[in-house]
């Protein structure tokens, strides 16, 4: 066995599932991977997250920061933040992406998601995002998250690289719109809502029947953000009218919020979203050897090019257009 294997051995003993047996349960876009663990009829979940690439030390802050405010994370049953171990509660496997495959009702799934989302942009800032909990969506982040697009992206598809000059105009033309994204409250930011990291807990009341999966990458920033990652999805394509339907419940539980602002602040955040999903879809390709999920990006650059028809972006949405012009838009190969 390798070190690792024995590492991962030895922290299953210590958590006293040494005599367990494992079965791969997924993989991810990261370097973690997951088996479910059972023993008689109990069965907990693995998470094997290797340093250096991975921390699990925010994963478990934010896990019990959620667990606290009475949502559905899962509990935290052992811990090796050295190796990059967790023993996690099995929440099962009735993910939304799995539901609606098997013929859940698509608006019911959306309506549970966004109620969550809407109970918990109700409650206090100082509530949601205590101090230290989780860094700030600042201005650097959303521009490095951006700047995927010109350097895994552009760079995969273009014959020229892009000039200096070029790539200096596309990082003022951000900036200059992230005000707008902040125009909206702030709350806890999980980022990665969206319908195959979100489970339907039957057992439990709402909210806490929307079980949450993936969220150590969670930041303090516009509420808007986890609208658009679940609504605005990279991976599949929402009924007609549904988007729609679920921005008016969202607004009916949230009725003082500013509406001119949260549309700015929406359209903002899902352009920025969709030019860094392009940009790692990519480098998952090219780096990491998973060309699956070239597969959504033709769909990405649908939602990013309907993102900057917002006046807003008019700046964004021409620099695009001439670096990238709608025949250069291709699946990199």
């Amino acid at each position: 066995m390798s070190e690792r294997d024995d590492a991962r051995t030895a922290f299953l003993g210590r958590a006293g599932w040494g005599d367990a047996q494992r079965g791969r349960l997924a993989g991810d876009a990261s370097f973690r991977s997951y088996d479910r663990i059972a023993r008689s009829d109990d069965t907990a979940v693995l998470m094997d997250a290797p340093p250096p690439q991975e921390d699990v030390r925010p994963f478990t802050r934010v896990a019990r920061h959620l667990r606290d405010l009475g949502y559905s994370a899962p509990e935290i049953l052992a811990e090796d933040t050295e190796h990059g171990f967790l023993l996690l509660e099995d929440l099962g496997d009735a993910t939304f992406t799995y539901c609606l495959a098997a013929g859940a009702d698509e608006a019911e799934l959306y309506a549970l998601a966004v109620d969550l989302l809407a109970d918990l942009h109700r409650r206090p800032v100082a509530a949601t995002v205590p101090e230290g909990l989780v860094p700030p969506y600042d201005d650097r982040r959303l521009l490095d998250e951006a700047g995927l697009l010109p350097d895994w992206y552009m760079a995969a598809v273009l014959e020229t690289p892009l000039s200096a000059e070029a790539r200096a105009e596309y990082d003022a033309v951000w900036r200059a719109v992230f005000p707008l994204a902040r125009a909206v409250p702030n709350t806890l930011v999980l980022r990665d809502f969206h319908v195959d990291n979100l489970l339907v807990l039957e057992d439990r009341p709402a909210p806490r029947r929307c079980g949450l999966l993936d969220f150590q990458d969670a930041v303090a920033g516009p509420l808007t953000y986890d609208l658009v990652s679940l609504l605005e999805d990279a991976r599949r394509d929402l009924a007609p009218g549904l988007v729609a339907a679920m921005r008016t419940r969202y607004h009916a539980a949230r009725p003082g919020l500013d509406r001119t602002a949260f549309d700015a602040s929406w359209a903002v955040l899902a352009a920025q979203r969709h030019a860094k999903v392009i940009g790692i879809f990519t480098r998952l390709a090219r780096r990491d050897g998973k060309p699956l999920y070239l597969t959504h990006i033709a769909r990405v650059w649908r939602l990013l090019d309907a993102a900057l028809g917002h006046p807003a972006l008019a700046d964004v949405r021409a620099w695009i257009d001439r670096h990238i012009p709608p025949e250069r838009r291709l699946i990199p190969s």
